[in-house]
């Protein structure tokens, strides 16, 4: 049985291991934040968002700044 080639980054915690984007269900998750809130943060430009095709991708420094600005 021929070996599993390992993909650049895999494994190795490099910086291409994480992820720049996620798609909303994956941003509700991490954050916390209600999908209806999350898309209302889009609309007022609180978060970013970028569409790729029909998939919308949530940049995940755009999800650390939002949460950073708004510690209490």
């Amino acid at each position: 049985m021929p070996k599993r080639r390992q993909q650049r980054g895999e494994g190795q915690g490099s910086p291409l291991s994480e992820r720049l984007s996620v798609r909303v269900p994956v941003a509700v998750e991490l954050t916390g934040i209600s999908r209806t809130k999350l898309y209302e943060l889009i609309k007022t430009g609180k978060v970013q968002m970028i569409k790729i095709g029909t998939a919308t991708v949530i940049p995940i420094e755009s999800l650390r700044q939002f949460i950073d600005a708004n510690k209490r």
